[in-house]
Parts: structure tokens; sequence; C-alpha cells
């Protein structure tokens, strides 16, 4: 861990989060190579954090090996120019063993996935969580989303328990409950938006005090992707409606055919603009020939934004 805890905070709460796609060669293995330079480019824009592993990551579809392996090269290639944030989760037991990965290469906090399948009351939630974060010292941020979707209580409830937890990543898009929580928890915990595609949300986010989002697209268009950013907290609402209109929304159309495309597109604009990454891994798949075009035009429209 190379950031102190505020350090980490300062970056989750002002700047651009980046979620670098995992690189796989042609027999669907972990390119180490591929994805150092990969990594190389990430941060040699303007970005406050790169969390490795994640949900772009494919993080549901790696080894614990792998895991460590990516962990590692991240840790190395970014040498302490911005934080290093990994996943963990699927279950109490993985979590530990995840964080304790992540923890021993050298990052500098875990992004707290749901639990694996099951449906989850709100304290089984909460016990999730406590269990993973008391496990490690590594700074945790909740991914609030799908199954492992907490209310303002159990946040409430997570935060005093856990000095560790300093971040609530939203993942739903309810605006009206992710209100309730900054507004309960206030700043205790920074907050990051998190749906597919955030940017389509980036305006209603910065409106209740959330400044920061992860962006997918960054993978394929990061200089659209920052200079969104940077108009959006300048206030610039001729940019930001101008880039939501002509990229976001028929980007969001696409992403909608088909359940993974969040993650599939991503991989496929990365192809596109000269820096492949493999195919994703079942149970994810690749867009179609007439859908890789339609990305293509819009890798295009995106130079000219």
């Amino acid at each position: 861990m190379k950031f102190s805890r505020d350090g980490v905070i300062r970056a989750l709460g002002d700047g651009l989060l980046s979620f670098p796609i995992t690189d796989f060669d042609t027999q669907g293995r972990f390119d180490r190579d591929s994805y150092r330079r990969r990594l190389e480019w990430f941060v040699s824009h303007e970005i406050s954090a790169v969390f490795v592993a994640g949900g772009t990551g494919e993080f549901f579809n790696l080894t614990l090996e792998e895991y460590r392996e990516i962990v590692s090269v991240a840790v190395e290639t970014v040498g302490g120019r911005l934080p290093v944030i990994a996943s963990a989760g699927l279950s109490v037991g993985s979590g530990k063993a995840f964080a304790r990965i992540a923890e021993e290469e050298g990052a500098d906090g875990i992004l707290l996935m749901p639990p694996y399948l099951t449906e989850c009351p709100q304290d089984g939630l909460v016990e999730y969580a406590r269990q993973i974060c008391r496990a490690t010292e590594l700074n945790v941020v909740y991914y609030n989303r799908a199954n492992g979707l907490l209310n303002v209580e159990s946040v409430r409830q997570l935060a005093d328990s856990c000095p560790n937890l300093i971040g609530l990543k939203d993942g739903k898009g309810d605006i009206q409950a992710l209100n309730r929580i900054v507004k309960t928890v206030g700043d205790r915990l920074v907050y990051i938006g998190g749906v597919p595609t955030a940017e389509i949300f980036a305006e209603a986010y910065l409106s209740i005090g959330v400044n920061t989002y992860s962006s997918a697209v960054f993978n394929f268009v990061p200089d659209m992707a920052v200079k969104f950013y940077r108009e959006l907290r300048k206030g610039n609402k001729d940019v930001v409606k101008k880039i939501t209109q002509e990229f976001f929304i028929p980007f969001v159309d696409l992403r909608d055919r088909k359940a993974g495309y969040a993650v599939s597109l991503i991989k496929a604009g990365a192809d596109i603009i000269g820096k492949p990454a493999g195919k994703v891994r079942a149970p994810l798949t690749m867009p179609t020939s007439e859908e890789r075009s339609q990305l293509e035009r819009l890798v295009g429209i995106a130079k000219q934004l």
C-alpha cells in the first residue's frame, strides 16, 4: 500500500476513476505484457485512481491465481503514481482471500462486490461486508448494487462499525435512495457513481454531491471521457449535453441490446482503436459484426467531440 487512507480518500473524491479491462490472449489466458502496456497508457491520462479486476475487468471470471498476477502487475506498473484498488467478494471466505492477496501485492484498497447469486437480507449483507472489512487493513469501498444493495440504515451501521470502510460506490442509479444515504451518512464516506456507463447519470450524481464516477468507455475513448468529466465539473452544460446526445445515448442504446454488453462493448472498443485485450469469457459474449460497426461509428464521433 503506497497511499495513506487520507490520500486514497482524496483521490476517490475528486477526479475521473478508471476501470481497465483485463487482457486475455488468443487462448483466453491472462496476457501480462498486454495488460502492463494498457496500464501504462491509462496512467498517462488525467485520472485519479485505477480500479483493477473490477466489473469491467471481469472480476467474476478470474481465478485467484490470475487475480494475484493482475494486482501484482498493476501495483508494479502504476508504481505509486495513483492509488490501485482491486476487487473482492463472492462469499465471506473468498472475499477475505481476495482481500488478503490484494494486501500482499500492495494494493491501496478493495472494491467489495456483492455476494454471489443468493438474495440477501439487510442484516446479512451488513455482516457479510463487516466480516470482510475486519479481515483486512486495506481501505474498502462497498459496491452497492444487485443483490448486495444496502439501504441507508445498513450503510450507516456498516460505516459505524468498520473504520476502514471509506466509500460507497452506487451501482443502482436510484438517485432518491442515494441522496438519502449521502445526506444521512454525510462525509464519513466518499461516494462514487458506478452504474454501467456512469456518464449518463453524471449530472444527477453531481447534483447531490457525488463528484466522481467510474468510466468504462475510458478504455477506448479516453480523451473524450476526460473532456466530459472536466466540462461537467466546470458546469459547461452545452458541452455535456452535446457529448451525451451524440455519444452516450447511442452507446447506451447499443449496450442495452444484450445483457453483459456493458463489458463486451468495452473490449470491442479497445480492439477498434488498436489496443485489443482479447475476447470476454463466458458467460459474456462479444458483439455481432453489425453491432461492432455501430460502435466503430461512435468511436469516430467521439474523436470529433
